[in-house]
């Protein structure tokens, strides 16, 4: 007995071991401690969303490398239920951002996110992604036009390039909220509140109003919600 015991304590704490690894490294745990016992990925996107460029290495970032294989992985194994996202980010890549945002969309599992600090800019699009959505009283969630920098060859074309990445972030978010495109539009280029850009700053409940988020909450009502659907698709799939 005490034999098994000891394998039965050394494998709990391999278990513990690899969740802080994990944790540490790429900011994603398994939540499994509940009263239902369902599994729930738990998936952090964090800092600067890093596309084909690496950002400074001072920067805090969500490198869409490992994000997008994680999601596959998370699609692929039956065993988990359910996908919580937390946000607290100031954007990034444009093109990484829709690619997280396009998977979390495209899962088969129940997901929630819940928007903590900021969902700013491409983590916008990351947020509304997901098939409920809350945001915190505190947080804050910024609305601009697409921007770039460095020298432009040709303005007219450029120009043309960067509307219509800009009508592909709005058609998902329009898509994936409660608010319209041209809404997200009126937003986007709004001149009186951001003191340097053009764009607008929307708190907790103002996101919830505009229809982005569904609803103002914190990890306790998040996790709720993603039992709530999850017991939901058990009930379908019987």
């Amino acid at each position: 007995m005490s034999e098994d015991r000891n394998e039965e304590e050394k494998q709990q704490i391999e278990k513990e071991d690899r969740q802080n690894d994990q944790i540490k490294e790429m900011g994603q745990v398994i939540l499994d401690k509940n009263s239902g016992k369902r599994r729930v990925e738990l998936l952090t996107i964090i800092g600067e969303v890093e596309g084909h460029d690496s950002a400074p290495a001072q920067s805090k970032t969500t490198k869409y490398e490992h994000v997008l294989p994680k999601l596959a992985l998370v699609e692929d194994d039956e065993d988990i239920e359910g996908l919580l996202i937390l946000l607290n980010t100031v954007g990034g890549d444009v093109e990484a951002g829709l690619a997280i945002a396009e998977m979390i969309a495209s899962l088969s599992i129940p997901t929630v996110s819940l928007v903590l600090g900021g969902g700013h800019s491409i983590g916008v699009p990351m947020a509304v992604s997901a098939d409920y959505s809350f945001v915190v009283p505190s947080a804050t969630m910024v609305i601009h036009p697409v921007r770039s920098s460095g020298m432009f060859i040709g303005v007219a074309q450029t120009y043309r390039n960067m509307e219509k990445i800009q009508d592909r972030i709005t058609t998902f978010i329009s898509r994936h909220s409660h608010t319209s495109q041209k809404r997200l539009e009126e937003l986007m280029l709004d001149t009186t509140q951001l003191v340097k850009d053009v764009g607008t700053m929307l708190e907790g409940e103002e996101a919830v109003r505009e229809g982005l988020i569904d609803e103002v909450g914190g990890i306790k009502e998040a996790l709720a919600k993603l039992y709530e659907l999850i017991e939901e698709r058990k009930r379908k799939n019987k």
